[in-house]
């Protein structure tokens, strides 16, 4: 580490901060239906998630090496390039926690990799067919992957489920959601906080403090981890209102569902070096497990809202980098104005977050208080209800599970447009 430059130190500092954006930026994708269904306290929740984080780390470097010796030609960049992209990175992950949407904080880095490497070097140094194979592909079928295997493992649930009292059920599937979330967040570990040990390794290699092809080292790996660790418990808590309420309504077996089936993705895709999102495996598994209760109803208007944020943050994040990177390669006060930026951008979005604060008192809520609005059954949750068989015997709650009996309405017809049931 003696070699280590001002600049390369600026590059690494960078980047642990943008670990630390990612883990609370995707806090929700392990913690938001346990948060939701009130199997946890959201407290204890972001930090279990965050120790399992840690641990993650250390599992794995498969998706570190995907980053740093098979994105881009790693011998033909500078550590401005890097610095760029980590710029274009940080402020996509910042800008969408603002709005509460959960998008990738990958793509961001890789988008972020990609616009400043082209900006730096051309075309030629992005490797197209890794980017194809490892990062496009995964993306588009990863959510699809984890949102089938949701709604098959929902629906076996409840069918399982139908000849158990409904409080053993629900107090069973919470503890059941508990050791899903674990499993989720020991996978985001594998995934993600090897994603920053990938570009620290790039910055060192570009600077030459390493050779080319070297693994990432055990002072970067413990870095990366602790950053994502600490970015985990701060909790990203407007993205988890948006993950565990925004989406759909959730019960403990649909939790369990969704986080069993993501948890499987993730940790299959990490195995095999997909630098895959975490973010899309766990909305797709949310959105199947919506799909897969009878009289489940997925909030397509938010869902659109975040599949256009999905499809804008690789090119998003390219531009900025891109942009970052024109700046950096002048020189020393290049590199100053570019960090003034970053810090400035960072400042002015934390302080308009300010103005409606969201945190674990209010997480559960929306704004204004109470439960989201219901919204109407769209096609695709029409024909999945249509399928579905109805659920066996009557609904009540275990009044040591938290509240009085529960009567269970029956749904009127879906073509008339209202939500298919409604519980009292």
């Amino acid at each position: 580490m003696e070699h280590i430059t001002l600049l390369l130190a600026i590059v690494v500092v960078t980047a642990l901060v943008f670990d630390f954006t990612n883990g609370f930026h995707d806090t929700a994708n392990a913690m938001a239906t346990t948060i939701s269904t009130g199997a946890m306290r959201p407290k204890a929740a972001v930090a279990m998630s965050a120790v399992l984080n840690l641990v993650g780390a250390f599992l794995s470097v498969e998706v570190a090496k995907t980053i740093s010796k098979g994105l881009v030609d790693e011998t033909g960049i500078q550590p401005e390039v890097i610095l760029a992209a980590l710029v274009g990175a940080i402020l996509w992950n910042l800008l969408t926690w603002l709005v509460g949407l959960p998008s990738s904080s990958s793509h961001a880095l890789m988008g972020g990799l990609i616009g400043a490497t082209v900006a730096s070097i051309g075309v030629g140094g992005v490797n197209g067919g890794v980017v194809l194979t490892k990062v496009l592909i995964p993306a588009v079928a990863a959510p699809v992957v984890a949102g089938v295997a949701s709604m098959v493992a929902t629906r076996f649930t409840y069918r399982v489920g139908a000849t158990i009292g409904e409080g053993t059920g629900r107090k069973g599937y919470k503890t059941g959601q508990i050791a899903s979330a674990g499993l989720v967040s020991l996978a985001h570990g594998t995934n993600d906080a090897q994603k920053t040990m990938g570009i620290i390794t790039l910055a060192l290699v570009a600077g030459g403090v390493l050779a080319p092809g070297s693994n990432p080292p055990v002072w970067v790996i413990v870095s990366a981890g602790v950053a994502i660790a600490l970015g985990t418990y701060l909790g990203g808590w407007r993205i988890i209102r948006t993950m565990g309420k925004g989406l759909t309504d959730l019960q403990p077996q649909q939790g369990f569902a969704a986080q069993t089936g993501a948890a499987t993705v993730i940790l299959a895709s990490s195995h095999l070096g997909f630098s895959l999102s975490t973010t899309h495996v766990c909305s797709g598994a949310v959105m199947g497990a919506g799909l897969g209760r009878k009289g489940g109803v997925v909030r397509w208007s938010t869902a659109t809202r975040m599949f256009v944020a999905w499809g804008l943050t690789l090119p998003a994040a390219g531009l900025v980098a891109a942009l970052a990177e024109l700046v950096a390669r002048q020189g020393d006060w290049g590199v100053a104005v570019v960090a003034a930026f970053l810090v400035g951008s960072s400042a002015a979005i934390w302080f308009v977050s300010r103005r409606q604060v969201v945190d674990h008192t209010n997480v559960n809520e929306v704004e204004g208080g109470g439960a989201p609005d219901a919204e109407p059954a769209g096609v695709v949750t029409a024909a999945i209800a249509a399928v579905t068989p109805p659920p066996a015997g009557p609904v009540t709650a275990d009044p040591a599970d938290g509240g009085a009996p529960e009567t269970t309405v029956p749904a009127p017809a879906v073509a008339s447009g209202a939500a298919p049931t409604a519980t009292l």
